[in-house]
C-alpha cells in the first residue's frame, strides 16, 4: 500500500508583522499551523521578540526589514521568503501608516507617502509573489479599513487608498483566478491608535450596533477564515460589529 505523501509546511508572509494588528494576525496564523515570515521598518526590537516566541511555540519565523514604501522593497521581500521557505502559501497585507492631517493641509509629498505603502505596496508584493502563490495555489489577504467605506475627513488621504486597495483587492482577484485567491478585511475599532481618550472610545462603542468594540482576535478570525474559504474570491469583510449601518 501507497505510503500517503505527507502535507507540505504551510508559510505566510505578513507585512507590518512585528506589531499592532500585524502582529495579532501573525500570531494567529502560526497558532493554526503556518510558518512565517514578517517584514518591519522600524520595529526590530518587536520583531526579534516574535520570532523568539514563534521559536518557543515550535513555530519558524523570519524578520526581513524592509521600507515597503520603496519600490525595490518588494521584490527583495518575497525573495527573501523564497530563499528562506521556497514556497509561500499566504501573503498578508498589513502594513500601512495611519496618518491624520486635514484635508487642505495634504500636500503632494504627504499624498504620495500614504500611496506608496498604502496601495503601491500590496501591488508590488503580489507582483512579486505571484509565482510562487500560484505554484501552491495560495491567496491574498488585504487589510483594508472602515476608512475604505466611509469619507473620514480626520485621515482623508488614508480613506482613500483604503478606499483604492479595496478596488485593487477585486482586480488583483480577477486576473490571478483560478490560481490564486484575493480577499481583504475592513476592520473597524478593533485597535485604536494610541492617545485616545476614553471618551472617544465610549463614543466609538456607542456608535457601534454591537456596542462595544472589537479585538485584533475579531480580525484574526477574519483571516482565518478567508484564508481557509476556496470558493470565496473578491470580498472585503468588513468586521466593524455592525457600524458600518450606522446607528
Amino acid at each position: 500500500m501507497a505510503t500517503k505523501k505527507p502535507e507540505p509546511q504551510r508559510v505566510a508572509l505578513v507585512t507590518g508583522g512585528a506589531v499592532r494588528l500585524g502582529r495579532a494576525i501573525a500570531a494567529g496564523l502560526a497558532r493554526s499551523g503556518y510558518d512565517l515570515a514578517i517584514t518591519y521598518h522600524s520595529s526590530e526590537e518587536p520583531a526579534r521578540s516574535l520570532v523568539a516566541e514563534m521559536a518557543a511555540a515550535g513555530r519558524r519565523c523570519e524578520a526581513i526589514r524592509a521600507d515597503l514604501s520603496l519600490p525595490s522593497a518588494a521584490d527583495a521581500v518575497v525573495s527573501a521568503v523564497r530563499a528562506a521557505y521556497g514556497r509561500l502559501d499566504l501573503l498578508v497585507n498589513s502594513a500601512a501608516s495611519f496618518e491624520a492631517r486635514p484635508l487642505l493641509d495634504v500636500d503632494a509629498d504627504a499624498w504620495d507617502a500614504v500611496m506608496a505603502l498604502n496601495v503601491r505596496a500590496p501591488h508590488l508584493l503580489v507582483r512579486a509573489a505571484a509565482a510562487l502563490l500560484r505554484e501552491s495555489r495560495g491567496n491574498v489577504i488585504n487589510i483594508t479599513d472602515l476608512a475604505a467605506l466611509q469619507p473620514w475627513t480626520e485621515r482623508p488621504h488614508h480613506a482613500v487608498s483604503k478606499a483604492a486597495l479595496s478596488h485593487l483587492t477585486r482586480i488583483q482577484a480577477r486576473v490571478l483566478a483560478p490560481e490564486v485567491r484575493v480577499n481583504g478585511v475592513a476592520p473597524g475599532a478593533v485597535l485604536p491608535p494610541e492617545g485616545f481618550s476614553e471618551e472617544r472610545l465610549r463614543g466609538l462603542a456607542a456608535a457601534t450596533p454591537l456596542q462595544r468594540l472589537g479585538t485584533p482576535d475579531d480580525v484574526v478570525r477574519a483571516v482565518l477564515y478567508l484564508a481557509g474559504a476556496p470558493y470565496v474570491t473578491g470580498q472585503i469583510l468588513v468586521v466593524d460589529g455592525g457600524r458600518l449601518l450606522g446607528t
